[in-house]
């Protein structure tokens, strides 16, 4: 309970007697997104468009940004006589780009400041629900807005050599509103039973956790039950600051997975505070986060903190740079107040309270170029010792990670063709520590990307939206890894203490018990009304040691994000 003192208390402190306008934001998963990225890459020198690497993102800013880039295309259909290719070489959107912008304003409507009448439905349902297109529930007047809709994802598959279908039943409710331009908040709760594929049951074993929740059941037996619940409010204390609290998830980066910090784990208690002045984003983000349990009936768990800050600098108009560093730490009786300050170099914090936790720095680059290209990765940084560096010996110690990505969209002048690839190294016993509480880890689960340690990672991705309700993507991930062997910790896996390492010296990626990997997915996508889609995906799996996992599935979801089987 310590923490959530500790964060109302900053909160508190940084809260004005007047409050300015707030927001909430977009959900990940959203289709949102990949209109983003196009517009981002695509503009290039529109330095408002420089989005944080912080997700998700302010509906606030992304409205703003879409509505000037719609108003600058309709004055240029306005300016233009000549033919359609003419208009579009100018304005640099195609026409689903056109229709996608739309559909983004839409679903943000309490940011637009244009016209909405297009957003309205043609028939209502007593003239209370869907009385506009996105929202079940809609309540908009001066003081409060409120949007209320349904969360659901009913999914039926099928596994080679699994005589069990597989399945996903979600049912749940999600909102969000703003009360007087002063509180933002936002709430989804839903309930699930999932079956998914074999090596999703045997990672569930594993860890002690199912992927991207948090407390569960076992239901038929090898099926799992959970409750899963967000939320959060916000509330700006000046123009530049924004402040959100409550329970949910954040990524940092532009690629598909992070190095920072991922959301391919459980939710988690958080305070972030999102400081933007001139070419400068300031976050900081403070988490109460849970060491490694096994659930032994109704006992409290244990608690663990996490302080990150991350300083971006858009050093031109198309490429940005951002400084990275956090800390892990957990106290039996008390916690350190010396992390909550926004300010500090989170690095001296650690060392001047004795090193006694796990500290990460690192940076992150983005640049677009030619309205086609965007380029980017993550370095981070545990620790190294130079002079063991240049041996090359595989030193433990050494251990830090890399990641290297490019966007490519409208490729080989392909409309709403985008391509993207992505690698990512991470050396052995990144991310772990001497003790079972610092380590990099919440509830059982990976707080970066879900690999853990000890990988080479390489990820292709293909997007392509043919006609504005069709959408379809292909993923392929492949990668390897050198994971224990004999009861030998060859430095994979974060929850296992780096002082149990099998040597000191020889330690590369790949060490240990090598396993090869490759996961390919195949989705194609019909959006039925705005946010209800019917999918159809393909996956295929080659695990060494391992039968192959080839499934196929059918769903139907509304206001949900699809499920993802990506190790």
């Amino acid at each position: 309970m310590q923490i959530i003192k500790s964060v109302f208390t900053l909160a508190v402190f940084f809260y004005p007697l007047s409050i300015f306008a707030q927001t909430t934001y977009i959900p990940e998963g959203s289709k949102a997104y990949d209109l983003i990225d196009r517009l981002e890459i695509k503009q290039e020198k529109n330095t408002d468009l420089n989005f944080s690497t912080f997700k998700p993102y302010s509906r606030r800013a992304v409205v703003h940004e879409a509505e000037y880039i719609d108003s600058m295309n309709k004055a240029d259909a306005e300016s233009l006589t000549g033919s359609g290719d003419e208009l579009a070489a100018k304005t640099n959107l195609t026409a689903i780009d056109k229709y996608n912008i739309h559909s983004l304003l839409m679903d943000n409507s309490e940011w637009v400041t244009g016209s909405k009448v297009s957003f309205l439905s043609k028939k209502s349902i007593w003239n209370t629900f869907y009385t506009t297109k996105p929202n079940m529930l809609e309540v908009n007047t001066t003081d409060f807005f409120l949007a209320v809709n349904p969360v659901i994802y009913f999914q039926e598959g099928k596994e080679s050599g699994n005589d069990e279908n597989l399945f996903i039943n979600t049912r749940g409710v999600t909102l969000r509103g703003r009360i007087a331009n002063k509180i933002g908040f936002s709430a989804t709760m839903d309930d699930n039973q999932e079956r998914g594929p074999s090596f999703f049951q045997a990672r569930v074993k594993e860890f002690n956790a199912v992927p991207c929740v948090g407390f569960y059941k076992s239901f038929k037996k090898t099926a799992y039950d959970y409750f899963d619940a967000r939320g959060y409010f916000t509330f700006n204390v000046t123009k530049y600051i924004d402040v959100q609290y409550g329970y949910d998830k954040n990524f940092i980066g532009n690629g598909y997975r992070s190095l920072f910090l991922d959301d391919d784990g459980n939710s988690y208690l958080f305070l972030k505070l999102s400081t933007r002045i001139w070419k400068f984003d300031y976050e900081n983000l403070f988490m109460e986060l849970m060491p490694q349990f096994v659930k032994t009936g109704d006992n409290l768990l244990d608690r663990k903190y996490a302080a990150m800050h991350q300083l971006s600098m858009n050093v031109a108009k198309w490429r940005n740079l951002w400084l990275f560093e956090a800390v892990t730490f957990g106290r039996k009786d008390y916690f350190d107040f010396e992390y909550l300050n926004p300010i500090i170099f989170l690095r001296y914090a650690e060392g001047d309270v004795g090193s006694p936790d796990k500290a990460h720095v690192g940076f992150d680059f983005k640049a677009n170029a030619a309205h086609k290209f965007q380029f980017y990765g993550q370095f981070l940084l545990d620790e190294f010792i130079l002079s063991e560096i240049i041996k090359n010996n595989g030193y433990w110690a050494n251990k830090y990670g890399y990641q290297l990505g490019a966007k490519y969209v409208d490729a080989f002048n392909i409309k709403n063709l985008d391509l993207q690839i992505e690698s990512n190294r991470v050396r052995p016993f990144t991310y772990s520590h001497y003790d079972s509480i610092a380590n990099y880890t919440h509830y059982n689960q990976m707080l970066a990307d879900p690999l853990g340690a000890n990988f080479q990672e390489f990820i292709g991705i293909v997007k392509y939206q043919p006609a504005p309700k069709w959408y379809f993507n292909a993923r392929a991930i492949y990668y390897y890894q050198g994971l224990d062997s004999a009861g030998e910790n060859f430095g994979s896996n974060p929850f296992e203490l780096y002082t149990t390492r099998a040597h000191d010296y020889g330690n590369y990626v790949g060490s240990g018990d090598r396993v090869n990997c490759l996961n390919a997915s195949f989705t194609l996508s019909y959006e039925l009304k705005e946010n209800l889609f019917l999918d159809g995906n393909v996956l295929f799996r080659k695990y060494t040691g391992l039968p192959n996992s080839n499934s196929f599935n059918i769903a139907f979801r509304w206001n949900a994000a699809r499920r993802d089987y990506n190790y």
